[in-house]
């Protein structure tokens, strides 16, 4: 058997255009494994956010069974309640815990929604929502004593990525990056694991804090700036690194390199509050005299029906009679008032009054189960192109900032993968249609392994 059998390069919010078209002849170690073996976008999960797209990817299973609805979730009905969704939030097996079910040593590596970490047949090393290295983050625990010996500076995230400290964001990126390949060829030396999975978020990072000065369609590009190819040469290093990781598998080692969204400009943000206290949805008992969030507001929840959040997508919460600490939508008039908000949000338009494309989900008609306190609504303002904001006192239903920080870039629908056995060559084959649901079951199939009930995707022609 090679060593390790299987290897999964996780490489969060890496997008497609630029990989497959845009720098394909930069990046020598993705464009032979493309050449080789089958690539094609990966459709993300609705919503595609990390938090929980790789939970989704891992699993088999959406948002709705795994009752993680993004990085931030009702805790309770409460108006306040929204709160971080770690790991513990998991409750099905993922990938690497049915393959140590099934014999395999296993590697796992900073994949988001492994934090707190846990037990697993092999090694694991918790993920970006790690408050720190002071805090256990490894199986076994002593791993990280290992790996603090290796990396004394290690670190779980780049801190305040979204901020203008941008020359040491940079460097923060690279050595995250760094970290997670060498800490990946180390394990794979030292355990020989039949499975290793890594995911470096400094992709993600680098789109959120250098997108302006790459892209002339940014609505707030910035020509002739220090970093214009700093999205570009980071692509570049993270291809050697792959490369460099693969010198230390067999060469029959299988790889999958794959992406859980990708990312485009930032084109602005819908005020998603402003607009339904507009519509008259939303009453604030004063108007705030500055920007401020909505749990710092006066809300009068007597006389409102519906609040937002905001983030990559916006979440439509109905105030519901036995439902809501203040609910007065009574149960009856449920679905008719979801009904109307949905009809009239399609209706948005740009700034400049052009239609806007807005995708409306009824998380009952998108998700094979319900769980947790899902959003009533969940919109995408074109394709996530425009992000939710979900502050008042803004005066306005647009903006071209964003309320958490400075930011470039948003996700994208599709991420990216690309699969190559040197057992089985493909020579290039274009995958289309495929969802990130389809990872597992169709790794269990080429395995041989057998599949839990009721996961979602299909089996992909690898």
């Amino acid at each position: 058997m090679p060593t390790p059998r299987l290897v999964i390069i996780g490489l969060d919010c890496m997008e497609p255009s630029l990989v497959f078209e845009q720098w394909r002849a930069d990046l020598p170690n993705l464009s032979r494994l493309m050449a080789q073996g089958s690539y094609g976008r990966l459709e993300s999960s609705i919503p595609a956010i990390t938090v929980p797209a790789w939970s989704c990817m891992m699993s088999g299973r959406d948002p709705g069974e795994l009752g993680i609805y993004g990085f931030r979730n009702r805790r309770d009905r409460g108006y306040h309640s929204m709160a971080i969704s770690d790991g513990s939030a998991v409750k099905v097996p993922r990938l690497w815990d049915l393959l140590g079910e099934a014999g395999w040593r296993v590697a796992v590596i900073s994949v988001p929604g492994t934090s707190p970490p846990y037990p697993v047949q092999g090694a694991l090393v918790s993920c970006f929502l790690t408050p720190s290295p002071q805090v256990p983050f490894t199986h076994p625990p002593e791993l990280a004593d290992e790996i603090r010996a290796w990396m004394p500076d290690f670190m779980m995230d780049v801190p305040n990525f979204r901020s203008d400290e941008k020359a040491r964001i940079l460097d923060n990126l690279y050595t995250l990056c760094d970290q997670r390949f060498t800490l990946a060829e180390k394990l794979i030396q030292r355990d020989q694991p039949d499975f290793l999975m890594l995911v470096d978020m400094g992709v993600d990072r680098i789109h959120h804090a250098f997108w302006k000065p790459m892209d002339p369609c940014h609505p707030q590009y910035e020509p002739d700036s220090p970093f214009a190819t700093a999205i570009h040469d980071y692509y570049v290093h993270v291809d050697q690194r792959v490369g460099e990781l693969l010198r230390h598998c067999d060469q029959d080692t299988a790889v999958l390199v794959v992406s859980d969204h990708g990312a485009q400009p930032l084109m602005g943000g819908i005020c998603i509050n402003e607009w339904l206290m507009d519509q008259g949805y939303l009453t604030l008992k004063e108007k705030p005299s500055e920007p401020i969030s909505l749990d710092q507001a006066a809300v009068d929840w007597s006389q409102t029906q519906v609040w937002g959040a905001g983030g990559y997508y916006a979440r439509i919460f109905l105030n519901v009679q036995g439902r809501e600490p203040e609910g007065i939508v009574p149960m009856a008039a449920y679905e008719a008032l979801r009904s109307q908000l949905a009809a009239k949000l399609a209706t948005l338009t740009d700034p400049s009054g052009n239609p806007m494309p807005i995708k409306v989900f009824k998380p009952q008609e998108i998700y094979q189960k319900v769980r947790g306190r899902a959003p009533d609504l969940i919109v995408y303002f074109d394709d996530l192109a425009w992000r939710s904001v979900g502050s008042v006192g803004l005066n306005s239903l647009y903006t071209v900032e964003n309320d958490t920080g400075p930011d470039d870039a948003n996700h994208a629908p599709f991420g990216l993968m690309i699969f190559h056995d040197p057992r089985q060559p493909r020579q290039g084959q274009v995958l289309t249609g495929a969802q990130l649901y389809d990872i597992v079951p169709t790794l269990l199939q080429r395995y041989g392994l057998p599949a839990p009930a009721g996961l979602r995707g299909q089996v992909l022609p690898l």
